[in-house]
């Protein structure tokens, strides 16, 4: 899986758990939620104020991409 910006954080979550710190580490505590978990990688950075193509460079090294 390639994580890009349009990926659903759910989706990243059901796949690699493990990445949830990254997520926490931008303030994105709420991530049982169902609307969290529902939305974009790029949907969420913009509402908790954080660059979404970071995000992502993370992730894809944090799952080895």
């Amino acid at each position: 899986m390639e994580i890009t910006k349009k990926t659903v954080i759910g989706d990243v979550l059901d796949e690699y758990p493990d990445a949830a710190p990254l997520f926490m580490k931008i303030g994105m505590h709420c991530l049982g939620c169902p609307a969290s978990r529902g939305e974009s990688i790029e949907d969420a950075c913009m509402v908790h104020g954080t660059d979404a193509d970071e995000l992502v460079e993370k992730l894809n090294a944090h799952i080895g991409k």
